[in-house]
């Protein structure tokens, strides 16, 4: 290959290649995530095909400490369809609890045995170690704002908990919430790191923290 070949073949500015090692180490980040970042929220980037919203990181520390307090010491705690509270849960390093995160979304499973693949679809298809009524509390939020998304999903919550629900959805679900779990609608509102069009709200069927709140 001749000097004028080499001149021919396209380099990339120094702008240009720094970003693209930027990239590669977000991609790598992804896919491997290091120990200490892990579990913070948006290391599992929100995929809107699947009706992904991550919570604010304000909203999901409040749900978190909520679920602590309500499930008492040495409690188990099941995040359903909410992988952001499960991840800040996480991320207190509360090692006297118990969490596990049911999730359609395999990119998940890098949290381990704690990661149950959940199709509210099939809403009692879960694993043999997971025992019916065998949670302090059941923190969920439906995917889609349907009737029969939340009816499905109820069914999950209902199997899975001792008594104690954090149901997160949308405020138009209010009647239909009451009627499937027996929820009230909190006066804490629950943030979002994006602006969703429609009203989103917490109900619990317990005394709670979220209700002493505005």
């Amino acid at each position: 290959m001749s000097d004028s070949d080499d001149e021919d073949i396209p380099q990339l500015s120094s702008h240009a290649l720094a970003a693209l090692q930027e990239f590669y180490a977000e991609q790598k980040q992804q896919s491997d995530p290091g120990r200490d970042d892990k579990y913070n929220i948006g290391i599992i980037e929100e995929n809107w095909q699947l009706s992904q919203f991550w919570y604010s990181q304000d909203t999901a520390l409040r749900l978190a400490t909520e679920a602590v307090a309500a499930a008492g010491e040495r409690g188990r705690i099941a995040c359903v369809s909410a992988p952001s509270v499960y991840q800040k849960l996480r991320a207190l390093h509360r090692e006297d609890i118990s969490v596990y995160i049911f999730e359609y979304d395999k990119r998940f499973a890098i949290y381990g045995e704690e990661y149950i693949f959940y199709d509210y679809n099939n809403p009692l298809d879960l694993p043999e170690k997971i025992a019916t009524h065998s949670f302090d509390i059941v923190i969920a939020d439906p995917p889609y704002l349907s009737k029969e998304c939340l009816r499905k999903t109820s069914e999950t919550i209902k199997y899975l908990t001792q008594g104690k629900i954090l149901l997160c959805t949308g405020a138009v679900m209010e009647e239909e919430a009451a009627k499937l779990l027996g929820v009230k609608m909190c006066k804490f509102i629950p943030k979002h790191t994006r602006t969703l069009g429609n009203e989103f709200r917490c109900y619990v069927n317990y005394d709670s923290g979220l209700d002493r709140e505005i």
